[in-house]
C-alpha cells in the first residue's frame, strides 16, 4: 500500500481530509476500509459488540491512512508534507440512515461503495442523494469484483461502468465520475498487525488511493471562527476523565481552553487531546480529535456538539431555505411531520412551506452576473482583461449544487405552498422556504444544514425516504408577534358575473356578495374580467349585494353585447348592454395575521 506513517512529521504539517465511505448494507464498505486503513481510532471496524454479533455496521467507524504529498502537487499543498485520509465508515442498513446523514455532514469527499454484482440498490440511491446534498466530490468503488470469474471480469466491469454512467449523468457528479473496481479483503486475505484484512491483490487499492489523491482539492479550513465540534462518541477512561471524539467543524481548540456542551448546560476545561492516539496541543477545522475533560458523566452524552462558550443555541423552531429531493416520489406537504436531521441529531418537526416563483436566479445566471460585474469594474479602473482561462467542465444547470440564500428578507411577501415543489424555472433553488417547528428543542448552529426525511416509510418499500434538504437562516421562538412579521399569504378568489353596463366606464355586477355583506371594506379593491381587463369596485348598488365596477378607460366595444329591444308599446323591452364575463376578485390572506378579517390584495 502506498501509505506512510507520520510519526516524525509535526501535526501542523499533516492535512487531515475526511472521507465518507457510504453504500448499501453488505456492499463491503467496512472490508474496504480495513484494506485502506493503517491507523484505527477507538471506534473503528465494527468494534461495537452488536455489530460483531450481527455482522453489519451499526455505528460510525473511524480509521485513517497517510500518504506523502505528491511531488507534482507540493505547490498546491504548500505548508503540508503529508495528507491523512480519515475514513468515516457509515452504516448501510436502511434503519440507520440518520447515522449516515450525521456522518456525511462532516466529510470533505465521499466514496460510494457499490456491489458490482448487484448495482444500485435502495440505500445506494439514498447515499447518492446524501452525497449530492453534502459533498462536492465522489468516487465510486465497484466492490466484490473477485466474485466475478476472471474470464468475464473485464466485460462485466465495462458493462457496469456504462450502466452507472447513465445514472450519474443525471447527477451533479456527471458521467465522468471516477469508478474503481476493488477487491476488498477477499477470502483468506492478508492481515494487519491489528487484525484487519488487506486485499490479496493491492493493485486496486493503490488505484483507489491514487484516485483519491487526484480528486482531492485543498479543503478550506476556517481557524479564526468560534470553535464548534461534532461529537460522535463519548466514553470514560479511568483515572483520566471523559473523552469526546469527533470532528472540528469550525475554528480551533487548544489545551486548557474552556469549552461548552450546550445540551447539558455545562462548561469544562480541555485537559488533553489526541489524534489517532497521538497527543496534540491543538486542533483546527477538519481535524478528527479526542478531547479529554474531567467531571463529565459519559452516559449523559452519546452524540452532540461542543463549542466555545455561548456559541451554539438550543432552538425550538427555525426558518430554512429548502429544496425537494428529486428522487423522492411522494408529496412533501405543508403541516406534515418530517424527521429533520441536523448534524448528529434527528428530531421530528412540522413543516410549513412558502416562497416566490422568481426569488433567485439560477446559479449560472448569478455566476454570469458576477463575472460581468468584475469585467465592468476592471474596465472602469482602466485595467486590461485577464487572460481567459480554460473553462472547467460544466455540469448541466439543472444538477449544479444548490446555492442557498445566506439570509431571509422579512420585508418581502411570500406565497404559502401547500406542498414543496421540485426545482424548476419557476421555482429555482433558493426560492422556497420552510418554517420548521421541532417537537423538542434541538441544539445546533444557526447556519446548519438540514435534511428532512420520512423515516416512518417501511424499509421494504424500496423508496427514497429523503424528502428535502436545506440550510438554516435563523431561529424562531414561534410566538404570535414573531410569526406575524412573516408576510406569508394564501390566495383566494371570489367569482361573480356581469349583470349589465351602466355606461361606457361602469358595469353592475352580482354574485360576489350577499345582501348582508358590509361593502365598505371592499370599496377600491381591484377586480378582473375574463380577458384581463382590470377595474375597481366603486360602490354598492341597491340592497341585494350588487355592486358597481369602474374602469379608467371605456369598455372595448367588441366586448359589449346588446340584449332586448323587441316588441311595441307597453310590451316593448328596453335594450340592455352587458358583457359576457365572470368578475374575479383576488384576495390575499396573511397566514399568521392576528387580524383575520383584514382584506389585502
Amino acid at each position: 500500500m502506498a501509505a506512510s506513517q507520520p510519526e516524525s512529521v509535526p501535526v501542523s504539517k499533516i492535512l487531515n481530509v475526511n472521507v465518507g465511505v457510504l453504500g448499501h448494507v453488505d456492499s463491503g464498505k467496512t472490508s474496504l476500509v480495513k484494506a485502506l486503513s493503517t491507523e484505527l481510532s477507538t471506534a473503528a471496524l465494527d468494534k461495537h459488540p452488536d455489530s460483531r454479533k450481527r455482522g453489519i455496521t451499526l455505528d460510525l467507524g473511524f480509521s485513517a491512512f497517510t500518504i506523502d504529498v505528491p511531488e507534482d502537487r507540493k505547490e498546491e499543498f504548500k505548508g503540508y508534507e503529508k495528507i491523512q485520509f480519515t475514513l468515516v465508515d457509515c452504516p448501510g442498513h436502511a434503519s440507520l440512515i440518520k447515522t449516515v446523514i450525521g456522518g456525511a455532514a462532516i466529510i470533505d469527499l465521499m466514496i460510494l461503495v457499490i456491489d458490482i454484482n448487484k448495482g444500485i440498490q435502495t440505500q445506494t440511491a439514498e447515499c447518492l442523494i446524501i452525497g449530492e446534498i453534502l459533498s462536492d466530490y465522489m468516487i465510486i468503488a465497484l466492490n466484490k469484483a473477485d466474485l466475478i470469474p476472471k474470464a468475464k471480469r473485464a466485460e462485466k466491469i465495462a458493462k457496469m461502468k456504462k450502466k452507472l454512467q447513465a445514472v450519474f449523468k443525471r447527477t451533479k457528479f456527471g458521467k465522468d465520475i471516477p469508478m474503481i473496481p476493488t477487491i476488498a479483503a477477499p477470502g483468506g486475505g492478508l492481515l494487519h498487525k491489528d487484525g484487519a484484512k488487506k486485499s490479496s491483490d493491492e493493485t486496486d487499492i493503490k488505484q483507489l488511493i491514487n484516485t483519491l489523491n487526484r480528486t482531492l482539492t485543498v479543503p478550506k479550513r476556517v481557524t479564526k471562527g468560534a470553535f464548534r465540534f461534532a461529537i460522535d462518541h463519548c466514553f470514560q477512561i479511568k483515572g483520566q476523565g471523559t473523552v469526546m471524539t469527533g470532528t472540528v467543524l469550525e475554528g480551533s481548540v487548544s489545551l486548557n481552553d474552556i469549552i461548552e456542551i450546550p445540551s447539558l448546560g455545562i462548561e469544562r476545561k480541555v485537559k488533553s487531546m489526541q489524534m489517532f492516539r497521538k497527543p496534540v496541543k491543538s486542533a483546527k477545522q477538519g481535524d478528527r480529535v479526542g478531547i479529554c475533560v474531567t467531571n463529565l458523566d459519559s452516559k449523559l452524552l452519546e452524540r452532540g456538539v461542543a463549542c466555545a462558550p455561548k456559541n451554539i443555541p438550543t432552538i425550538s423552531a427555525a426558518i430554512v431555505s429548502v429544496n425537494k429531493v428529486r428522487l423522492f416520489k411522494g408529496e412533501v406537504r405543508t403541516n406534515a411531520k418530517f424527521h429533520c436531521t441536523v448534524g448528529h441529531s434527528t428530531v421530528m418537526a412540522t413543516a410549513h412551506f412558502f416562497g416566490n416563483e422568481i426569488e433567485l436566479k439560477s446559479q449560472g445566471d448569478i455566476a454570469k452576473k458576477e463575472k460581468n460585474e468584475k469585467k465592468e469594474k476592471k474596465a472602469a479602473a482602466g485595467g486590461k482583461e485577464e487572460k481567459k482561462k480554460k473553462p472547467k467542465k460544466k455540469v448541466p444547470k439543472k444538477y449544479q449544487r444548490v446555492v442557498y440564500p445566506t439570509s431571509f428578507d422579512k420585508t418581502k411577501e411570500y406565497a404559502w405552498h401547500e406542498q414543496l415543489v421540485t426545482d424548476s424555472v419557476k421555482h429555482p433553488p433558493g426560492s422556497q422556504f420552510a418554517l420548521l417547528r421541532f417537537d423538542k428543542p434541538i441544539t445546533c448552529a444557526i447556519d446548519s444544514m438540514v435534511v428532512g426525511s420520512k423515516l416512518d416509510v417501511s424499509t421494504d418499500a424500496k423508496l427514497c425516504r429523503i424528502a428535502f434538504s436545506g440550510k438554516m437562516l435563523g431561529a424562531l421562538k414561534w410566538s404570535e408577534t414573531e410569526l406575524e412579521e412573516f408576510k406569508i399569504y394564501k390566495t383566494r378568489e371570489r367569482i361573480g358575473t356581469v349583470e349589465r353596463l351602466q355606461d361606457d366606464y361602469t358595469l353592475i355586477g352580482k354574485g360576489l356578495f350577499s345582501k348582508e355583506t358590509d361593502m365598505t371594506q371592499f370599496i377600491g379593491l381591484k377586480v378582473k374580467l375574463d380577458n384581463g381587463l382590470e377595474g375597481s369596485i366603486s360602490s354598492s348598488f341597491g340592497q341585494t349585494g350588487k355592486f358597481k365596477v369602474s374602469f379608467v378607460n371605456p369598455i372595448p366595444e367588441e366586448m359589449i353585447h346588446v340584449q332586448g329591444g323587441k316588441g311595441e308599446g307597453r310590451k316593448s323591452k328596453k335594450q340592455k348592454r352587458t358583457v359576457h364575463s365572470k368578475i374575479t376578485l383576488p384576495l390575499k390572506k396573511y397566514v399568521f395575521a392576528t387580524d383575520r378579517k383584514r382584506l389585502v390584495q
